[in-house]
């Protein structure tokens, strides 16, 4: 069971129509129980970066977010991949989830902000997600503002006038800065390879 988790600042139904479409047993859920009971966990995210953690405090899951990534599967998407690190500077410094080091600033490029369409992968190092894709394939980005880490953190990344890390790892920690589910076929098969880490 993949459990996304509603604290009311994600796109949550795409990612689940994702889901049910690939045939991944999914809930959507703000209830601790049910984080603590799923063997996957997707953490989508909307919106600027501090309203998104002040939302996601009220909720009183941080903690339960935090000790559930050290034992299983947990995809940040978006601005939720973003509330992975450790700090954002969007608006104002905002401490993250500190689950992945690094920190979140402006995209500077000498390209139109935001970077809105659809962009190719670069593969950094090897990675359960991109099984089955190919160097090149494209995926859709909407955002302003891009992680900050260092390149072992980095499984792929995109170019747009600067090298915006596109797909972070760290242990059990995944995040993605694209939208899977909006990037057809290579959004799905990233999504089915999130899905398939827990069986077999």
């Amino acid at each position: 069971m993949i459990t996304i988790i509603d604290y009311g600042a994600g796109n949550l139904f795409s990612v689940q129509n994702a889901l049910n479409f690939l045939g991944l047993e999914n809930q959507v859920s703000s209830d601790p129980k049910d984080l603590d009971h799923a063997d996957e966990l997707i953490f989508p995210g909307v919106g600027a970066f501090p309203l998104a953690m002040q939302k996601l405090r009220e909720t009183g899951l941080v903690s339960c977010i935090r000790e559930n990534a050290k034992k299983k599967p947990l995809l940040g998407i978006c601005l939720g991949m973003q509330m992975l690190f450790e700090e954002s500077e969007e608006f104002t410094r905002t401490e993250g989830l500190s689950l992945i080091p690094g920190k979140i600033d402006k995209i500077v490029c000498p390209y139109k902000i935001p970077h809105m369409g659809w962009n190719s992968l670069e593969f950094t190092q090897n990675s359960p997600l991109l099984e089955g894709l190919s160097e090149g394939d494209s995926v859709y980005f909407v955002h302003s503002y891009m992680a900050y880490t260092d390149r072992e953190n980095i499984s792929a990344r995109c170019d747009y006038g600067v090298k915006i890390p596109a797909l972070v790892e760290r242990g059990n920690v995944f995040g993605a800065q694209f939208h899977p589910e909006k990037s057809g076929d290579v959004g799905l098969q990233i999504l089915r390879n999130f899905g398939n880490l827990t069986k077999g």
